[in-house]
């Protein structure tokens, strides 16, 4: 077993790659061309949503939603984005490069996402402080594949001017069970705006890299549509100093036959993610919360055992064939070059969660493997 094979995953849609790649390289058209723009209208339509911008990874795809916002006065240097604790540290890199203030807020422990509770007390605590921060933006991870969206607070959030962001790298196709602002539920719709990555890992990835921006907003989309492009708006024109962050036709080609099978890649990993919920029993693992009212599509399944106990039960897995991962090792606030100065200098849930996660495989595996996995770890003692 492998915890993910990228070659497996792409072996039965091999025809179909193969085939609009040959389209891609026998046109002699490699940017900006029908791949991009037919994959931005597919993305957009699967989402609900108005607009659509390949870009060229998920990274660069929250970078231009800030530097977008910056551009448009809806975001000043100094101002404070709120934004998850235990995410990955590319949710965090865009809003400190560009000179903004990360507020980390812990998760909520059933979800183990952003917790909009907490948010609004910092909010709450931030209107009562001496020197208050200009809270201006909220930057929520739906991670690991579980929707983040709590339509009540995002409404008071947004009453109060604060723009609310998704990173939507782990979750494309899952959906919260209540719509966002646009009458839509799908994740990468809730919001003013969504980055999505499609690093080849995701559930649907690229053959090297990919992003895009998601958002119904016409003037932030041209924005970083301009942005992406050197800053143009037409040839040997620029309106902005942008980035060189495009999409390229074979990665949008590429994504186009990927985003034909999402229903299925993610009922594939829903099944996988149901038979370990069901049939996995240890008393030393807490494992993932099921949401029957939205749809939840497992990125990653991640259960939990405390203390020493997870390296000692990673070890055991790894002695009976099953390879694991963590997601992740470190807050992105302890990490290097984050920890002087973001450190909360005590133990949080965001750094006991680091300290207890355990990816299980999830990619790849066919039931009967699962149910072999689920029995491993119901075998596991001290």
């Amino acid at each position: 077993m492998n915890f993910l094979n990228l070659a497996e995953t792409n072996t039965p849609l091999f025809a179909e790659l193969e085939e609009a790649a040959s389209k891609v390289i026998r046109s002699g058209c490699y940017l900006h061309g029908p791949e991009t723009k037919a994959f931005e209208e597919e993305l957009a339509a699967q989402c609900g949503a108005r607009f659509a911008i390949g870009v060229s990874n998920g990274l660069d795809a929250l970078r231009l939603i800030v530097r977008g916002y910056l551009e448009l006065g809806k975001l000043q240097k100094g101002d404070a984005v709120m934004v998850a604790a235990n995410t990955y540290i590319a949710t965090v890199i865009p809003i400190t490069e560009f000179g903004l203030v990360p507020v980390f807020v812990e998760p909520d422990p059933d979800t183990m996402n952003f917790s909009w509770h907490e948010a609004m007390r910092i909010i709450r605590e931030n209107d009562n402080s001496e020197s208050p921060l200009d809270i201006r933006c909220a930057m929520v991870t739906h991670l690991y594949g579980t929707p983040c969206w709590d339509r009540c607070i995002a409404d008071e959030m947004r009453n109060r001017g604060i723009l609310i962001v998704e990173d939507n790298a782990q979750s494309i196709g899952a959906v919260a069970s209540e719509n966002g602002f646009y009458g839509v539920a799908f994740t990468g719709n809730l919001a003013d705006a969504a980055a999505f990555s499609f690093y080849p890992t995701k559930n649907i990835g690229a053959l090297g890299d990919a992003g895009a921006v998601v958002t119904n907003d016409p003037i932030l989309a041209s924005t970083v549509k301009a942005l992406a492009n050197y800053g143009t708006d037409r040839r040997y024109h620029n309106l902005y100093a942008g980035f060189n962050c495009r999409i390229d036709e074979l990665q949008a080609a590429m994504l186009r036959v990927k985003l034909r099978h999402l229903n299925e890649e993610n009922a594939r990993r829903n099944e996988i993610a149901e038979i370990y919920s069901r049939e996995i029993g240890n008393d030393l693992v807490t494992l993932p919360t099921l949401f029957p009212e939205m749809t939840q599509v497992w990125h990653q399944y991640v259960i939990r055992i405390s203390g020493d106990k997870r390296d000692r039960m990673r070890e055991y897995l790894a002695a009976h064939g099953v390879p694991t991962d963590v997601h992740y090792p470190s807050p992105p606030y302890l990490q290097p070059c984050y920890e002087k100065e973001y450190s909360p200098g005590c133990e949080t849930l965001s750094i006991r969660l680091a300290n207890s996660c355990i990816s299980l495989p999830i990619a790849n595996v066919t039931p009967e493997q699962a149910r072999e996995v689920a029995r491993i770890i119901n075998d596991f003692n001290l």
